[in-house]
């Protein structure tokens, strides 16, 4: 099995705590109600989900 380098372990690390971000705004987003609360929590997993996909092309990147 090939060693994994130190840079893709952190960024392995970043990815599952941006995921654990989006359920918890998940999980927030349905518990709570209001158009600002909703606004809010929306633009927040947009930012987590760009968030994601940069860090999932850099860890591709990464892999080569």
């Amino acid at each position: 099995m090939p060693e994994v380098s130190e840079d893709i372990k952190q960024v392995d690390a970043q990815i599952a705590a941006v995921r654990a971000n989006i359920r918890e705004l998940v999980d927030l987003a349905t518990g709570s109600s209001g158009a600002a609360d909703d606004e809010l929590a929306s633009r927040r997993m947009t930012e987590q989900e760009a968030r994601l996909a940069a860090l999932k092309e850099r860890r591709a990147a990464l892999a080569g």
